[in-house]
């Protein structure tokens, strides 16, 4: 079975949808919809089930709040200015009972509210003067996947293997990594809707000898310059819940939580709850 994720558009007599099919997460996202609401809705949850997917995500609008909800959906986290300045719903539905229970969900409450008690902290302090901060290109490729590779046996998206990398890179994803000697030590990305003109700030990934000095703070802060200077405000990430490190980072650099994907990916061994952050680069300094 092809575990790469897809894209497929159902165009209708009444209703389009744009359908992110995952099938290495057994998730069915309906990224984009116009036109019928209830129609759209059927024809994701039959591609869902025939595709014996357990989670349904629906990026909803604030005008089917109500409609999606009376759907058998629940609102689990929302984006701030995801749609050229109108925010956007995370509606889930699962087919599953065993996708529908965590047993972390507690702790990572107690991670939430400790991470969004720190002080926040804009200060940058530079590293030392062997780390050199690049722009990736499909040149470096091939040492991305490396370090991808070894920071996570297990991911959402196939970053372990360069070609994909290029392919995402062609596809308007930024990256930026810090290389010391010959490797690349720490990366991160955005993943860039031009059409709705927002940023999802994703694959932070710094190997655990390298951690003690704050780089992905400053990849992150790099990239918000990036989609600054292309005309992209809405910036969101989504972050492991369990990683007290990682949401502190965003909370950090000025970001807000806006809730919780239950059981949302497979990431080390195990499917995980994601943490969505949301940031509105024009009003940040």
């Amino acid at each position: 079975m092809n575990k790469i994720a897809s894209v497929k558009t159902i165009k209708k007599e009444n209703f389009l949808a744009e359908l992110y099919l995952d099938p290495f997460n057994k998730r069915l996202r309906v990224d984009d919809y116009a036109g019928n609401l209830e129609d759209a809705v059927h024809e994701a949850e039959k591609a869902a089930k025939e595709l014996q997917y357990e989670k349904l995500i629906f990026r909803g609008r604030l005008e089917n709040y109500t409609g999606l909800l009376a759907m058998g959906f629940q609102c689990e986290a929302v984006i701030d200015g995801y749609f050229r300045g109108s925010d956007q719903y995370f509606f889930c539905k699962y087919f599953s009972d065993e996708r529908r229970i965590n047993a972390h969900w507690i702790s990572e409450d107690s991670i939430v509210k400790n991470v969004v008690a720190l002080e926040r902290n804009r200060d940058v302090i530079m590293p030392p003067s062997e780390y050199r901060l690049i722009k990736i290109t499909g040149e470096e490729a091939e040492k991305l996947a490396a370090l991808y590779r070894e920071v996570f046996q297990i991911y959402p998206t196939p970053l372990h293997d360069p070609s994909y990398i290029k392919k995402t890179i062609q596809e308007g994803t930024i990256y930026y990594a810090f290389q010391y000697q010959d490797d690349l030590v720490s990366a991160a990305s955005a993943e860039v809707n031009l059409f709705y003109k927002n940023a999802e700030l994703t694959d932070c990934a710094t190997l655990p000898s390298h951690r003690k000095h704050g780089l992905m703070k400053i990849l992150l802060e790099k990239l918000e310059e990036d989609l600054k200077s292309q005309g992209i405000f809405c910036a969101y990430s989504i972050a492991r819940a369990l990683s007290f490190g990682m949401n502190a980072v965003l909370h950090q650099l000025g970001y807000s939580y806006r809730g919780r994907l239950l059981n949302n990916c497979y990431i080390f061994d195990k499917l995980e709850n994601m943490n969505v952050w949301v940031k509105d680069l024009a009003a940040s300094d």
